[in-house]
């Protein structure tokens, strides 16, 4: 059984690191570069970073920043944000990424998936899916979740993983920043209906909502942010908890 993984994630907007609820009222959250430290130290199995407002103001994410981090970092780093080409990604594995993540791009071109996961393999390529709960249906939201799409959560997750897509990212913007626990719901359905590992993100407050969402999905991974930012949560107190509660986890 694939141990589990605590993954703090840097929402970064101007070279700086923030973070709002459902998506929205952004406020500063402190220096990626500092905060990647903190979290390599403090026993982070893995660091996401993701450019939020590439895509909306049609930029490539920030490459010197990722490689300023990256130096900092010996666990596995997953970057996203503003990426739509091979080329994207060659130039953020050199600037130190171990991972790629893209949404809106994958979302317009899905041929992009696969193309990515032929060129680096499928366990470079993240799929991320912001998903919100609209008249009783799970729907894809892409742009930084201001734009709802045609496709069904569901469907969408599986097409990405037949595509060659080696990891889903998958954010309840219900959820997000709430602090009221992991959307177990979508986070099972989605789970269950894959073979490719899924991380749970949005929601997280305390320590029982990660006990929760390892032991009443199949996610491999849950991550948060602000809980981490802030001090509320400390990852290694986090992980021997779960220790504790016989959740196997790195």
């Amino acid at each position: 059984m694939l141990k589990k993984r605590i993954i703090p994630c840097l929402d970064i907007k101007d070279g700086t690191t923030v973070k709002g609820i459902n998506f929205e009222g952004l406020r500063n959250a402190g220096d990626p570069v500092e905060l990647a430290k903190r979290y390599e130290k403090e026993g982070a199995d893995e660091l996401v970073f993701l450019d939020i407002t590439a895509t909306i103001e049609e930029r490539k994410t920030f490459a010197g920043l990722v490689q300023k981090i990256a130096a900092e970092l010996s666990i596995p780093f997953t970057v996203g944000g503003g990426i739509s080409t091979v080329e994207d990604v060659r130039r953020l594995l050199e600037a130190g990424a171990d991972k790629i993540s893209i949404n809106s791009s994958a979302v317009k071109n899905p041929a992009l998936i696969s193309d990515l996961s032929k060129e680096f393999g499928s366990q470079c390529v993240v799929v991320a899916i912001d998903t919100k709960l609209v008249n009783g249906s799970d729907w894809v939201h892409v742009k930084g979740g201001r734009e709802i799409t045609d496709l069904k959560t569901l469907d969408w997750t599986k097409k990405a993983e037949e595509l060659g897509a080696g990891e889903i990212l998958l954010t309840s913007m219900d959820g997000d920043g709430t602090k009221n626990g992991f959307d177990l719901r979508i986070t099972k359905l989605i789970s269950e209906n894959v073979n490719i590992p899924v991380i749970a993100s949005g929601g997280a407050g305390k320590t029982e909502d990660f006990e929760a969402v390892f032991n009443q999905t199949k996610a491999t991974g849950a991550l948060a942010a602000s809980i981490f930012h802030f001090g509320e949560v400390q990852i290694q107190d986090l992980k021997n908890n779960l220790k504790i509660k016989k959740i196997a986890v790195r």
